[in-house]
């Protein structure tokens, strides 16, 4: 007969048994560790992803991988639960595994990576003697989790739905920071791993010292994912490729508004049902989906907020660990790792939550503190190691903290008055009482003091709040929305009388039902039809999200744009100087780069972000200014390279262009095109800088 002790506050469970044998939860019983088992299960670990990869059918192995996950670890009480702390675990195991799949000769080949990390999966089941299991249960929440995907991803498609990959590419260059993120995942593409890891190999795609001091950690997951849609090693057409690389950030963004939902229902716990768990998820959907947080997926700050989306995935789980202590040392593990890796700044809090936790079920590693020390110690030097190697690098800490640039600001309602909130909430003797209301309370101070700190630094070094303190505030907003589902536990539950069943849950529905259209209402600016006029329309028709889905965030880098670039593609450095804005002449260059796989050049072709020439003549003195800097970008590139292309849309500048240059002994080839010259404004696009 087995043991188990649990404890109600956080669901830690362990269980003891004999070791040829154990009772399965179901029912059933567990067999020994039979060496035919583990032969089998390795064997189908590496025949399944070969067999789909030949059918062309890998991308099946993503969902197959996510499943067989969540089916050998043992958390939560319904399927969608299981789903996405087995989703932590397994980004934070190909981002530590993708350490030995850069170094390897296989690369991101899906047949390698699946089949390493099933066969993972499959020694320690074998190992824990686990049959594969999946809880089959739901809850009718998991609706409104399911739900808040389905309506962001209803608005994020529909203005590129049906439209081609050159259309896409609109939506795709809204910002700088989406180029530079692509030569990113580009160069992780090229390199087959981590860029840090082949560094030399990477300056080829990307600007210099990034490659090894920037965290690659969402670029690399979005790599990989890449690998099951495109099987080959070559990622094909480049305008394809940022096509895919686009789409895969319109899931990730939908998934992060999913995450803070099922993560504000998880903290809540099994106490939170009915019409109160209706409230904490329609709340926290209502919020994101009125958020200004869209900006960050128009202006480009795709690791910003894939970085958010994993620690929401990771403070839900050490607020409320309800699993063994083998799963909690996983997805913590996971969680620090796969933070850290996509924006490293964001350890810090990750780390903090996880003091906190520790320390409030300190009792529940009572006599094993040596060995979880020592995995979580594990844990953190293989999260340290891209940041250290930054360290050693040429970042310089103390300026890149204090760096000005554009930014999304956190909405202080939220974070404040959240954050407020969320400490009522945990400070709430009901809650106050319950080891996962500790661990709330660790996260919310802990969350505070670091950005407090943070604060009062960049006030005594630079006497204003800069780009990384705007970052470090949006996981604030985080804590603050997924801090509604302890709020939600301690509301009034309605009276359960002795009435008919059918009855009560009628009544529940109703309930519901009310409840998420008031915090449709109150949250979202819903306004069900009334008080709109053509001179007022409603407010929900003017938040970012529904903008974008009317195509708000088009910008002018559509088919015209792609086709005038493609004839670009060479073996050398390309620049594109398709109008007088110097900001445009910036992104079409860039552009040109990537699509020929030399984003590296834009080291030195960054100065076209001053040259506003390539349109119709221009003032002599503004020539002169942009020719100067044209002329000190071409020399910038590393010798010896192949003779650079430039494109202009005016075709007597392009001749004294190359005139000119001749004149300095720098030999260009230059193309122009008057029909390719682009007027749409650029700065309604752009964030503002702080």
């Amino acid at each position: 007969m087995s043991t188990v002790h649990s404890s109600p506050d956080i669901g830690i469970q362990q269980a003891t048994a004999p070791p040829e044998r154990r009772r399965a939860p179901g029912g059933g019983r567990w067999t020994g560790r039979n060496p035919l088992v583990l032969a089998g299960g390795l064997a189908l670990s590496w025949l399944v992803p070969a067999v789909l990869v030949a059918l062309r059918l890998g991308v099946v192995l993503l969902p197959l991988l996510l499943i067989a996950t969540a089916a050998v670890i043992r958390v939560g009480g319904v399927l969608l639960d299981r789903l996405f702390v087995a989703a932590l675990i397994l980004f934070g195991a190909v981002l530590t595994f993708g350490l030995a799949f850069s170094l390897w000769p296989w690369g991101l080949s899906p047949v390698a990576t699946t089949g390493v990390l099933s066969s993972v999966l499959t020694v320690a089941a074998w190992a824990a003697r686990r049959a594969p299991r999946l809880p089959l249960r739901f809850r009718w929440s998991d609706l409104l989790v399911l739900g808040t995907f389905a309506g962001f991803w209803h608005y994020l498609f529909h203005p590129v739905a049906g439209s081609s990959a050159a259309e896409r590419v609109a939506y795709f260059a809204t910002a700088e920071d989406r180029l530079s993120h692509f030569s990113f995942f580009s160069g992780i593409q090229s390199v087959g791993g981590y860029n840090f890891l082949h560094q030399d190999a990477a300056r080829a795609y990307l600007i210099p010292p990034s490659e090894v001091t920037y965290p690659q950690g969402s670029h690399f997951l979005l790599a990989w994912v890449d690998r099951f849609f495109h099987t080959g090693a070559d990622p094909g057409d480049m305008v394809q490729t940022m096509n895919r690389y686009f789409l895969y950030l319109l899931v990730a963004y939908a998934l992060f508004c999913t995450a803070l939902v099922w993560a504000a229902r998880w903290i809540g716990g099994p106490r939170l049902r009915g019409w109160r768990a209706a409230a904490v998820c329609a709340t926290v959907g209502s919020i994101m989906f009125a958020s200004n947080y869209l900006d960050l997926l128009a202006h480009g700050f795709d690791s910003t907020f894939i970085g958010l989306l994993l620690i929401a995935l990771a403070l839900a789980v050490l607020i409320r660990p309800a699993m063994g202590r083998v799963e909690f040392l996983l997805a913590a593990s996971a969680g620090l790792i796969a933070v850290t890796y996509t924006y490293n700044i964001y350890g810090a809090f990750i780390g903090v939550a996880l003091l906190g936790a520790l320390v409030v079920h300190r009792r529940r590693f009572a006599g094993r503190w040596w060995w979880t020390l020592g995995a979580l110690a594990c844990a953190l030097a293989v999260a340290a190691l891209p940041s250290v190697l930054s360290v050693m690098g040429d970042l310089d800490v103390a300026s890149a903290s204090n760096m000005s640039g554009p930014s999304v600001s956190a909405d202080r309602s939220i974070l404040i008055g959240g954050g407020l909130l969320g400490l009522l909430a945990a400070a709430m003797p009901r809650n106050r009482r319950t080891a996962t209301g500790q661990a709330h309370l660790a996260v919310l101070l802990g969350t505070g003091g670091l950005l407090s700190a943070f604060a009062v630094y960049q006030l005594h070094t630079i006497g204003k709040y800069s780009y990384y303190f705007h970052k470090m505030t949006a996981v604030g907003v985080v804590v603050a929305l997924i801090s509604i589902g302890a709020v939600g536990s301690v509301l009034q539950t309605s009276h359960r009388g002795s009435g008919n069943v059918w009855t009560r849950r009628v009544g529940e529905l109703v309930l519901s039902g009310l409840t998420v259209a008031t915090a449709l209402s109150l949250f979202a600016n819903v306004q069900w039809g009334f008080l709109a006029t053509k001179d007022s329309p409603s407010a929900w028709s003017a938040n970012p999200l529904v903008a974008w889905g009317r195509g708000g965030f088009e910008t002018d880098m559509g088919p015209k744009g792609m086709d005038a670039l493609k004839v670009l593609r060479s073996d050398g450095p390309v620049i594109a100087l398709v109008s007088n804005d110097d900001v445009k002449n910036l992104k079409a260059t860039w552009l040109a780069s990537l699509m020929n796989r030399r984003g590296g050049d834009m080291k030195a072709l960054y100065d076209i972000h001053w040259v506003d020439i390539g349109g119709p003549q221009v003032k002599e003195e503004d020539y002169q200014r942009s020719f100067g800097r044209l002329k000190g970008a071409i020399e910038k590139l590393p010798a010896p390279h192949p003779t650079p292309t430039i494109l202009t849309a005016d075709r007597s500048v392009g001749d004294r262009i190359k005139r000119d240059l001749a004149e300095h002994g720098l030999t260009v080839n230059v193309l122009s095109d008057p029909g390719i010259l682009w007027t749409q404004p650029w700065g309604r696009t752009f964030p503002g800088t702080v």
